[in-house]
């Protein structure tokens, strides 16, 4: 091999290697600028959130360990930064937050992966907004009563009377106090997402309610004609 042939060759061979290098520390080290992130909240697991936990303790908000896992602390971080940069402190990284973060609002979302449960309800959205509802309706209820109201919700998607959509439910007028006064808004619960995953994989301690209310605030008369099954902590449960 003459001395320039060898000399294309391994200028050949060094263009190779930068282009390598540069592909693989991309992939390493991304533009927080341009990298694709997906709406996250308490549950979800992934290189994003890795990234987000990153960059929320680089920040300072942030010190727990950079695990990848969306836990009550990296929630809990989330909610802080929102406050502090005058997002709505829901605890939710959607394309708002993740331009605040330093992320372009263009690559700002990529749906969840979708996870099969029952009833119809495919994705990891409809968990979290089962669960806003149960932590607005059944707060200061115990575990079982947030299943309760969890429950009562979905069973509402098999019956004629209501809207055959979990969004249709729920925002079916005057229908969730919590939902009407905002206060399904307020951050959401470990409890209360562990309550809606169990209302939606079939647990129904209710016995098949269309209904609930709290005896003791007023109520229209109306909802005493329904055929009482049970109560569970501060709420009574009908059909």
């Amino acid at each position: 091999m003459s001395g320039r042939a060898a000399a294309m060759f391994l200028s050949f061979l060094l263009i190779l290697l930068i282009a390598f290098f540069a592909v693989f520390f991309s992939g390493v080290f991304p533009d927080p600028a341009r990298a694709q992130s997906r709406t996250l909240y308490w549950g979800l697991s992934g290189g994003d959130v890795y990234r987000l936990q990153q960059q929320l303790s680089a920040w300072g908000y942030y010190t727990g360990p950079a695990d990848g896992v969306y836990g009550n602390q990296t929630q809990e971080a989330v909610i802080l930064f929102q406050r502090y940069n005058g997002l709505v402190p829901d605890g939710v990284v959607g394309p708002n937050t993740w331009a605040a973060l330093g992320f372009s609002p263009t690559y700002a979302y990529v749906p969840a992966e979708p996870e099969t449960v029952s009833r119809g309800i495919s994705n990891r959205g409809d968990i979290y907004l089962l669960a806003r509802v149960i932590e607005g309706e059944a707060a200061d209820e115990p575990f079982i009563g947030k299943v309760a109201v969890g429950a009562v919700i979905l069973n509402r998607l098999r019956s004629a009377a209501f809207p055959h959509t979990l969004a249709g439910v729920i925002f079916q007028p005057h229908a969730f106090e919590s939902v009407s006064n905002g206060q399904y808004n307020r951050p959401v619960t470990e409890e209360s997402l562990r309550a809606a995953m169990m209302a939606m994989s079939g647990w129904d301690p209710t016995g098949g309610a269309l209904f609930f209310w709290n005896p003791a605030k007023p109520v229209n008369p109306w909802i005493w004609t329904k055929n009482i099954l049970t109560q569970i902590g501060e709420h009574v449960f009908a059909r």
